[in-house]
Formats: C-alpha cells, structure tokens, sequence
C-alpha cells in the first residue's frame, strides 16, 4: 500500500513503526545516492543515511511543509553528511584558481562512463574538495553560502572547487587514455 506524504507525516509524528518503515522505504533509496556521494566509502554512506533518519523521526513534528518531504529530508541528509565531516575536514590551502589549468576549451564526454563510474571519480578526491563539489556542482549552492556552512573564506570555497574540477578531469582523462590503449589493445593495435 503506497501512503502520500502527507500520511506518512502524520503516522510518523505519532512515531508508527510502520509508517516509519513505508517513509524509509520510499525516500532510503535516493538519500543513500546523496549519501555516497559525501562519503568515502559504502559503510560511512550507510551511517550517514542511518542517522540522517533517525534526525527525520526525531524531528519531522517540526517539518513545516514550506517545501516538499523529499527536500526536507535531503537537506537533512547533506547536513547530517557535513557534520560527519567536519571533524576530519582537510581543505588543502589555497591556491590560485588561474594556477589551475583551464581546460574549457577541451570537451570532456562523460557519456562514455557509468553512473558508478562518475561516483567513484568523486569518491576518491580529497575530503574538502569531494565536499565542496558536491554542494556547489551537485547541489546548487553559492560559494557565499558554503563558506557559510563549513566556516571558511569564499575564496576558499572557489579554490577547493576548482581543485576538485581539474583533479576530476585528470581522472577522466586518465580513463580515458586507459579505455583509449586497451581498445586498441583490443583491435590489434593501431
């Protein structure tokens, strides 16, 4: 049986282990995706959604629907997955983000990778760039409003951005000439 959100609000605000379930079960799924995304490994991400839930539970009397469940719940889950991090949060110093190398000329395809691909390309770049990326590539935040949330320079912000797009781009160009020397491996050589 599928309840609205509004239904599942209201059983879990009377703390209904069922409604709990039925709430985990339709929204686990793609919190667990924001989840891995912050983390490093499998393990940190379940821990993340775990308690990111028990956040939801204790809280969702407080939920004003001023926006939509699932937002609610994301914002709770990158919170929650920030908190996680904080304390081994390592940004690398500042650099100048014209030192980086621009490659906007280059056109990167990404078609050629999996979701589980892309994912793992995020998942090994360091803590704070792994962090900033996600927030302002994938979740749309200002650099302004990052600065905010981890307590650091807006500068700070740009540069660990930036260091995170050209490591990212070494990775893809690095699979790239991998996939590139094995097919022709593949097809006798060229």
């Amino acid at each position: 049986m599928h309840f609205s959100d509004e239904e599942l609000i209201e059983g879990c605000c009377k703390q209904d282990r069922h409604m709990q379930q039925c709430l985990y079960n339709k929204y686990s799924g793609s919190m667990y995706a924001i989840a891995l995304r912050y983390a490093k490994m499998q393990q940190e991400a379940e821990d993340i959604l775990q308690e990111a839930f028990l956040k939801v539970f204790q809280n969702i009397e407080n939920f004003r629907k001023d926006s939509s469940l699932p937002y609610w719940i994301k914002r709770i889950v990158v919170n929650t997955a920030l908190n996680h991090q904080r304390g081994k949060l390592y940004l690398y110093p500042m650099v100048d983000v014209a030192e980086l190398r621009n490659n906007a000329g280059q056109n990167m395809t990404l078609s050629a990778f999996s979701h589980a691909e892309l994912l793992q390309m995020i998942q090994e770049l360091p803590d704070g760039c792994r962090i900033i990326f996600n927030l302002y590539a994938i979740e749309g935040y200002k650099h302004h409003e990052i600065a905010t949330m981890l307590d650091i320079s807006e500068g700070t912000s740009k540069s660990q951005y930036a260091r995170a797009k050209s490591l990212l781009q070494d990775k893809i160009e690095e699979n790239n000439q991998i996939s590139y020397e094995q097919s022709g491996k593949i097809n006798g050589g060229i």
